[in-house]
């Protein structure tokens, strides 16, 4: 299923669940006294993680780690090259046996480099999540910690990942919360970067997520 029907059915189901929600406090409630407001708030989580300390830690190690992979395939590539260009040169020489040891070689190179190249983009995947993982959730305290102290109900995270449309398209901007988290996380708002390029680590994983500036309205 499409990721932005996936959202667009989840927020739905969201709005339709805080109708219901409000709906129940208003009937059970006495007369004289009101439902309690439902306040949502807003941030984005890969902005705040490319603010923190960590950011560039995590950048340097999977620059480190995507630089020795490229190298090992750009190796391996030129033993293909200089093994196939020797082989050209002496086919015609060659006993069928030869030949057949010598193709049967490439192939099975060929078929390494295609492997490694497979294995390094999960080894790459798995080595963001471990460096990520422990910052997310620190920040999911802070987040956690700013509602609490701010009596807010929901707070939605307005980045949907790369190449998607963010899940708040409109929201006033005294309800995003970004300032406050930073604040939490000892972090200076007034210093925060603000280009889209500095979202998130660089050399992310491209199916990791994508990282937007928080969004100004």
């Amino acid at each position: 299923m499409n990721k932005n029907l996936v959202m667009a059915f989840a927020v739905a189901l969201l709005v339709g669940g805080l109708n219901a929600q409000a709906q129940a406090q208003t009937t059970a409630a006495p007369a004289t006294t009101a439902a309690s407001p439902l306040k949502l708030g807003y941030t984005n989580i890969d902005y705040i993680l490319g603010q923190t300390p960590e950011a560039k830690d995590i950048q340097n190690q999977l620059t480190i780690q995507r630089t020795q992979s490229e190298n090992e395939l750009k190796r391996m590539q030129k033993e293909l090259e200089d093994k196939y260009a020797a082989y050209e040169k002496g086919a015609a020489q060659m006993t069928d046996v030869i030949r057949k040891d010598r193709e049967t070689e490439l192939q099975s190179l060929q078929a390494r480099i295609q492997e490694f190249g497979r294995t390094a983009e999960q080894s790459l995947q798995t080595k963001y999540g471990q460096l990520v993982n422990p910052v997310v959730q620190k920040i999911q305290k802070a987040i956690d910690a700013v509602a609490k102290e701010n009596a807010y109900t929901y707070v939605f995270n307005l980045d949907a990942g790369a190449n998607t449309t963010p899940i708040l398209l409109v929201a006033p901007e005294e309800n995003n919360i970004t300032e406050l988290v930073l604040k939490k996380l000892g972090i200076d708002p007034a210093k925060a970067a603000t280009p889209a390029a500095n979202a998130a680590p660089a050399n992310k994983p491209a199916n990791a997520g994508g990282g937007t500036t928080p969004k100004k309205n």
